[in-house]
């Protein structure tokens, strides 16, 4: 345990939901000045436009984070077919844009992704941290550079179709989907190699982490709880009090 102002003890992870429109970097920012600790970091970033469950380890708790960010991690997105975008989310500007053939049906779409399983070898995003000479491939790209993405393995673990759904007077198509993946798999260039494998442009319209290894958002720390001074609640969001259910790899 870690203690922090006004003599309060704080657990050594810390299970948040973060919300829209915040960097993990912004949870970390306001958890240090509300917990009076500094040593913080998480265990495996979410963009800001993703909400979900991000495990922070406080003080001696840095120690487990590299070994929780090896561990799987479980995704609720939603896919919009007939589009591609430069970023593979709605932060970028459209680069493809068909009217989604109505020939496109769920079946069809539940086949693609059941193939979906397994190691695959897969672009990494464009807007990405992965760096090539040294420079974020992000950086390259808002500079406006030629780049070469790499290729790299990406293990799905479990795919299942939550809805598929025609908007947009049938133009549109949004399927949501649950994903157990492994470590370094991004959730874009899943939704991107979904498209292609039905052969309609695809990009990744929402995305919410539910579970990283055995810890589960449910009863995770809201941030307005934490950012309200709510010392209880941010006692009550250590990881030993909301896990899920043991799982062998990581016991």
């Amino acid at each position: 345990m870690e203690k922090g102002n006004k003599h309060h003890t704080y657990p050594a992870l810390l299970l948040v939901d973060k919300p829209a429109g915040m960097t993990s970097f912004d949870v970390i920012r306001v958890l240090r000045k509300v917990c009076g600790v500094r040593k913080m970091g998480h265990a495996g970033t979410l963009d800001p436009r993703a909400t979900g469950l991000l495990v922070v380890g406080v003080g001696e708790g840095t120690k487990r984070l590299k070994e929780i960010i090896g561990m799987p991690k479980t995704y609720r997105a939603t896919v919009r077919f007939g589009e591609r975008r430069d970023t593979g989310d709605l932060e970028g500007r459209v680069v493809e844009e068909v009217d989604t053939p109505l020939s496109l049906s769920e079946e069809e779409a539940q086949r693609a992704l059941a193939s979906l399983t397994g190691v695959l070898p897969l672009p990494v995003p464009r807007y990405s941290a992965v760096k090539r000479g040294g420079v974020p491939l992000y950086r390259r790209a808002r500079r406006g550079e030629a780049v070469e993405v790499p290729v790299r393995p990406m293990e799905v673990r479990r795919a299942r179709l939550i809805s598929f759904r025609r908007e947009e007077g049938g133009l549109r198509v949004h399927a949501e989907v649950e994903w157990e993946v492994g470590s370094g798999t991004y959730i874009r260039a899943l939704a991107e190699e979904w498209g292609r494998r039905v052969g309609v442009p695809a990009t990744l319209a929402a995305l919410r982490r539910t579970r990283v290894g055995p810890y589960r958002v449910e009863g995770a720390l809201r941030m307005e709880a934490a950012e309200a001074g709510e010392g209880c609640a941010l006692r009550c969001a250590c990881a030993s009090g909301a896990p899920a259910e043991k799982e062998k790899n990581h016991e």
